[in-house]
């Protein structure tokens, strides 16, 4: 009687992993916008890995990178109009708009 026991419970137990594994790899319906959200973030994903290790192994590149993004950031904020000047010696940063 264990024995027969000890068999229903390991086919019960396969039976349950395989259509468990089996209502795992179903495949979902998507529509092509859900398809491009995931690769953009995959893709996002995997470069922001890669700079972290890049970042670890050359410290340099890393405040070099730094220093490339704070100057695109600087340039788009020119390109859009607004401008950050300091206030005097308040140390305050002030938002302008350039009207050409």
């Amino acid at each position: 009687m264990n024995d027969l026991a000890g068999i229903l419970f390991f086919v019960l137990l396969a039976l349950g992993a395989f259509f468990g594994l089996r209502a795992l790899s179903a495949k979902k319906p998507r529509t092509e916008a859900d398809f491009e959200r995931g690769a953009e973030e995959s893709a996002s994903l995997l470069g922001a890995g890669v700079n972290a290790l890049q970042g670890m192994l050359q410290p340099d590149k890393k405040r070099s990178e730094e220093s490339i993004r704070e100057l695109k950031e600087s340039v788009h904020r020119r390109k859009s109009g607004a401008e950050e000047n300091h206030d005097g010696d308040s140390g305050e940063v002030v938002n302008v708009k350039r009207i050409d």
